[in-house]
């Protein structure tokens, strides 16, 4: 008789992660693995039977062995067994399957979730998949002569070196000048070739590389980055600040340190935060290694350049991989990792917004921590929470660029009072130019110079509202606690104004009179568009040649409207940029001239404690943009607070004094980094139900063991109180150090305390509060 212990020491098992929202098994759930299916691989795809049903689900292995995978008393003959195997990917590399499951833990997120948005879709399709026709020189070809322009195909063919054989039909069309590939054809039927199909993926792709100058020589301060960081380059992992002010050089340093490990046989993981940086990155590494593979992953590409890319990232031979924050997934293969550089480090964009809640910074450490390789993470204006790291905590090391690279020269950067620059207008029109940036702005476009101008607000307005104070209406989202955004239409809506929130995506037109007391509507306020619309009156000659250009989420729609856009300026056929945070940071073009920002306190006042910190790294970041060329540059900061600390210290570009007094005060006040902050939101559309199940879990919360070593708040109204017709309520729940919160959100996920899902999302080391 078959014993339960025969059975399972003569199966193979695995446990897989299931693509679904399922938090009750954050280890995945064990299958057995038939012997028809052959061996299964750690990080296969799968697809299992899942459920009452056997509902077929996809899924990832992320363990494989034998019986010891069998929990205590489970008889193995109920083990259900995997339904097939999918052959045509790759298995994912085991660091990428480890980073996945660290993920799910430390920010509270299903394993299944975690693992599945790892993966493109696009991939997983096999979107992009093609069959190309291959031939070679058959080994017995028949007797007798071939016709003379033939004879030329099998003489090109026997020419080829081994590696290049068999050779792809049309390749080899085009090397013949054969006008149709029926002469291969003929060949192949008459035995003289031999032909194979080969399916690869194709993608079509538009021209996105920015040639690099001249290779410079490092400065001092460089080579003295360079020597020590690649003296670590051997040694394991190791983490490393590169703090360097705006145009510093410090991608001249990335690119040193690329080239050394490249050489050395392994690969490169490069970090971007936004699409738009991508462009110049790429021109710089592909002109700087010409013959080596690079693989670009952000979400702008199509599914067939992604499923393209995925593969190229994925091959053993040295490979520069670059991309945004999801390019940290990259299936670069065990072992081939040899460095990984997160440019722009404090940027808020590598912050994902939904589950996992995961920080690209943070992942790309953990990676780099697998993979046994360094990291640096560059910035001119680093997070806090890098700069403790390596000024407090000695986590990583602090590397300094105190001079511009040779040829840039240190921008002049003034702070202009708004409520003085409105007063100095003859009119009563309201203006958003103010006269010290108008001159600046005419000075540069007579001298051949370009602009930047950055505004972070989208839209055309964002105050709808009725002029009688006695009334007191103004315009609000029907789904949210949150204001509606004058956006202007475009051709095909013939110019027709909406409104839209910004949070939930609603729209409708903009009304014209006010629905209490019947009179015209006032708007007001600002965004981009409005001020592409005043630099439109200002410049028309240079609107009319279509000089002025706008960057912000409506307007690039694609990657390839990002490259056209940061094109048509490299080449000088743009004259001003104006855009969103998107062109505040790794721009290089030498002959901006200004660099003017409309409103620099527009988000000081905001109810975060990042507050004072993001406005200093978007406006010292944005001002840095100008003094790349000949001409030093001029900055100008309007704003209504110019004695705010944050914008004081960003004009001087001072970061030192301004990071120690900032994490001054968050000392003072228990705020990170000298804490840990985790953030749990509840929502529900009815209010009562979301407070009384906040109310609740913090209870349950609080009573746990591990909560004598963290403060669990009461629960509050969120800043923004309703999103999407859902009711949110916040919990934060703050400690001392990460193992500390880990442990009390351990405690409560494993006792059911804590869901994540449509209820509650619990996102770890918040980038934002509202």
């Amino acid at each position: 008789m078959t014993t339960e212990a025969t059975v399972a020491a003569e199966c193979e098992y695995v446990r897989v992660a299931v693509e679904r929202g399922i938090d009750r098994y954050p280890d995945g759930l064990v299958y057995r693995v038939d012997s028809a299916l052959g061996a299964v691989a750690l990080g296969s795809h799968v697809q299992v039977p899942l459920g009452r049903g056997n509902s077929p689900t996809d899924g990832v292995v992320v363990v494989s062995g034998g019986g010891e995978l069998l929990d205590r008393g489970l008889d193995p003959r109920k083990v259900k067994g995997v339904l097939t195997v999918d052959r045509s990917q790759r298995p994912l590399p085991e660091t990428v399957v480890r980073l996945a499951q660290w993920i799910a833990a430390y920010y509270c997120a299903p394993i299944g979730v975690t693992l599945a948005s790892i993966t493109p879709s696009a991939v997983r399709k096999g979107i992009g998949h093609t069959k190309q026709l291959m031939v070679d020189l058959a080994a017995e070809p028949p007797p007798g002569k071939v016709h003379p322009k033939r004879a030329r195909i099998l003489e090109a063919i026997a020419a080829l070196p081994s590696t290049q054989r068999p050779a792809e039909a049309a390749q080899l069309q085009e090397q013949c000048g054969l006008a149709t590939r029926a002469p291969i054809v003929a060949l192949v039927r008459s035995g003289h070739l031999v032909a194979t199909h080969r399916s690869v993926v194709r993608a079509k792709w538009a021209s996105e590389a920015i040639p690099e100058g001249p290779t410079p020589t490092p400065t001092r301060e460089q080579s003295a980055a360079i020597e020590s960081i690649g003296a670590r380059l051997d040694g394991g992992f190791s983490q490393h600040l590169l703090f360097g002010v705006t145009g510093s050089g410090k991608t001249e340093v990335y690119l040193r340190l690329a080239e050394r490990v490249l050489n050395a046989g392994k690969s490169v993981l490069v970090l971007v935060p936004e699409i738009a940086l991508t462009p110049q990155t790429c021109g710089r590494l592909s002109a700087r290694f010409p013959s080596l593979a690079m693989a670009i992953l952000h979400s702008g590409l199509t599914q067939a350049q992604r499923h393209e890319q995925w593969l190229v990232a994925g091959e053993s031979a040295p490979t520069i991989v670059i991309g945004a924050r999801s390019a940290v997934f990259a299936p670069i293969p065990d072992g081939r990792l040899g460095l990984v550089i997160v440019d722009e480090e404090h940027d808020h964009s590598y912050k994902q917004d939904q589950a996992p809640r995961y920080h690209g910074r943070d992942v790309a450490i953990r990676r780099a921590q697998l993979a046994g390789c360094p990291i640096v993470l560059g910035s001119a204006t680093p997070s806090l929470e890098s700069w403790w790291n390596a000024t407090v905590r000695g986590a990583s090391t602090l590397h300094t660029l105190t001079q511009r690279a040779p040829g840039l020269r240190t921008p002049r950067v003034e702070i202009v009072d708004f409520r003085v620059e409105s007063r100095l207008r003859p009119d009563r029109r309201v203006h958003l130019i103010g006269p010290t940036m108008e001159g600046a702005l005419r000075r540069a476009f007579d001298d051949g110079g370009q602009a930047i101008v950055l505004l972070n607000r989208r839209g055309y307005a964002n105050w709808i509202a009725c002029p009688d104070q006695g009334c007191a209406w103004m315009m609000r989202c029907d789904h949210c606690e949150a204001g509606m955004v004058v956006h202007l239409g475009t051709e095909l809506t013939h110019g027709m104004r909406t409104t839209r929130c910004h949070h939930c995506g609603a729209s409708q037109k903009v009304p014209l009179r006010c629905p209490r007391c019947a009179k015209a509507v006032s708007i007001f306020g600002l965004g981009t568009q409005r001020v592409e619309e005043e630099l439109e009156r200002l410049f028309p000659d240079i609107a009319a040649s279509s000089g002025i250009v706008r960057v912000d989420s409506d307007t690039m729609g694609s990657a390839a409207d990002f490259h056209a856009a940061l094109g048509g300026f490299g080449r000088g056929e743009t004259r001003l940029l104006l855009g969103t945070q998107m062109i505040a940071k790794g721009l290089d073009f030498p002959n901006v001239r200004v660099v003017g920002v409309i409103s620099a306190d527009t988000a000081l006042n905001l109810p975060d404690f990042r507050a004072s910190e993001r406005t200093f790294q978007l406006v010292s970041q944005v001002s840095g943009r100008c003094g790349r060329g000949d001409n030093p540059g001029r900055a100008i900061l309007q704003t209504f607070q110019p004695d705010a600390p944050a914008i004081v210290a960003a004009a001087a570009q001072d970061y030192a004094n301004f990071a120690r007094e900032e994490v001054a005060a968050r000392t003072r006040y228990g705020l990170p980094p000298a804490t840990r902050l985790a953030r749990i939101v509840v929502r529900h559309a009815v209010r009562e139900e979301a407070e009384a199940i906040a109310a609740t879990l913090r209870e349950s919360l609080a009573a746990l063991d591990a909560a004598r070593d963290a403060e669990v708040k009461e629960p509050a109204p969120c800043p923004i109180a309703r999103i999407a017709d859902r009711w949110r309520i916040q919990i934060e729940v703050i400690a001392p150090t990460a193992p500390a919160l880990q442990k009390l959100i351990a405690q409560g996920r494993n006792a059911g305390i804590i869901v994540p899902g449509e209820i509650v999302a619990v996102d770890v080391d918040p980038v934002a509060l509202l």
